[in-house]
């Protein structure tokens, strides 16, 4: 499964999923993320609301272009939890993707294997819900520019079908917009062949 290099694949919204085995329930939940700071309040909040259960155990890979992961298996044997989820995620090419898979215990142990399967299954029914979206990795840029410069600056974003974020206009404006990274040098070079134009890059 490939992606443009300027783009990839994450949730469109969050979803579920559950699997079942010897009475134990998996209850997986698969959420947009875009930055690990988004993480521990998704757990923590299904901690709280499942405080009776065994595990809660998850796995996130978040970056556009650079990716970071983390696999937690919250108490089961190593490897048999987070590193399964973390699997699922990224067999599908999902990035800025959080799966938390929630465990009730029946009484019966699944052993290692059966407990990788298990979180494995739980995460890919909760994916297989979802709806998966491509986006674009982006540039953010800031143009200020004299106020007789505007329909000149008006027609190249119109041109390039971009949608500004932020916009000043008074006798300096300034627009804030977003760039797919493939359009980034020819936009900037149609940018520059204007006068009186300056660009700022800013940090996503």
């Amino acid at each position: 499964m490939t992606t443009d290099s300027d783009t990839f694949r994450t949730l469109a919204a969050p979803s579920e999923g559950l699997y079942k085995e010897k009475g134990s329930r998996f209850m997986a939940y698969a959420y947009p993320v875009v930055s690990v700071e988004d993480v521990k309040p998704l757990v923590d909040a299904l901690r709280k609301r499942y405080h009776d259960a065994r595990h809660h155990c998850f796995a996130y890979v978040i970056g556009e272009t650079t990716r970071e992961s983390r696999q937690n298996d919250d108490g089961e044997p190593s490897g048999t939890a987070g590193r399964p989820i973390h699997g699922q995620i990224l067999s599908l090419d999902l990035t800025n993707t959080l799966v938390v898979v929630v465990r009730y215990f029946g009484g019966v142990l699944l052993g290692a294997s059966g407990l990788a399967n298990a979180y494995k299954l739980a995460a890919r029914d909760a994916l297989n819900n979802a709806q998966i979206e491509v986006r674009t990795i982006d540039d953010r840029f800031r143009l200020t520019f004299d106020y007789l410069a505007l329909n000149d600056v008006m027609k190249v974003i119109k041109d390039f079908d971009l949608k500004p974020q932020k916009q000043t206009f008074d006798l300096e404006c300034s627009i804030e917009l977003r760039v797919r990274q493939s359009q980034s040098s020819r936009f900037l070079s149609t940018i520059h062949g204007l006068r009186k134009v300056n660009v700022e890059k800013l940090p996503l």
